[in-house]
């Protein structure tokens, strides 16, 4: 058990040191869950630093770099749906999608144990009642957990990331990966790549222009029906020939 002391004792958060007041964009991006996510802030910079999910050098930019740049992502998921974030580790995107959307189902898959402890216990202290912890790897829940979305950020390049979360979509589900500026290129070097695995479309969309310095980037994949993604993938290559 940590003793770091928790926040939200009391009627009100004391702000932890170094992170700074939540900036205007939050309460554009939040609404009227803007104290939910001061109070997730406020535990990112306190437990997430001491339990190693947040470097201290990032609390100061804790905001806009972390916190607002998952959670402005939230207009790309539809009403109600059900998402799996893959490697969630201290709750980006995940955590920061389920303050924004309380409509929203979050499955939360991360694979070490002191970080879903950490998860369980930041859900329980913001009173979130739409989100599940899962410990384990994408890998180990194909066959038990499906939904018709999936995201992660900053776990692993495309084509990785896309065979552990592909088996887990729905039929004609969809990836919401969060990249950085290097999206363009990577999906043009991974294109066949992905087609092979089942994707049937792409789309690089660009979130929170005008109210984030560096707005968000996602790399947006969506896949066709489950059987045909299993026959791409069992099918072998053809060898190549020289000369």
């Amino acid at each position: 058990m940590s003793d770091t002391s928790t926040p939200g004792d009391g009627d009100t958060t004391e702000p932890s040191a170094g992170l700074p007041a939540a900036p205007v964009a939050a309460a554009t991006i939040f609404g009227d869950q803007l104290e939910v996510a001061e109070r997730f802030a406020g535990i990112l910079a306190d437990t997430g630093v001491s339990h190693g999910l947040i470097g201290p050098r990032e609390v100061p930019r804790l905001w806009e770099r972390h916190v607002l740049n998952c959670a402005v992502a939230h207009v790309a998921f539809p009403d109600g749906v059900t998402v799996i974030d893959v490697g969630s580790g201290a709750g980006l995107p995940g955590l920061a999608l389920a303050v924004a959307r309380p409509d929203l189902h979050v499955h939360l898959v991360e694979p070490m144990l002191r970080r879903t402890t950490w998860l369980s216990t930041t859900i329980a202290e913001l009173g979130l009642d739409n989100c599940t912890v899962h410990r384990g790897r994408a890998e180990e829940f194909q066959g038990r957990l499906r939904a018709p979305f999936a995201t992660a950020r900053a776990v692993a390049r495309i084509d990785r990331l896309a065979r552990w979360t592909f088996p887990l979509l729905d039929d004609g589900g969809t990836l919401v990966a969060l990249k950085g500026d290097r999206a363009v290129v990577e999906l043009d070097e991974e294109r066949r790549v992905l087609e092979r695995l089942g994707m049937v479309s792409a789309a690089i969309r660009t979130y929170g222009a005008g109210l984030l310095e560096v707005p968000t980037v996602t790399m947006e994949l969506t896949v066709g029906a489950r059987d045909a993604r299993d026959r791409r993938k069992s099918t072998p290559r053809a060898p190549r020939r020289r000369g």
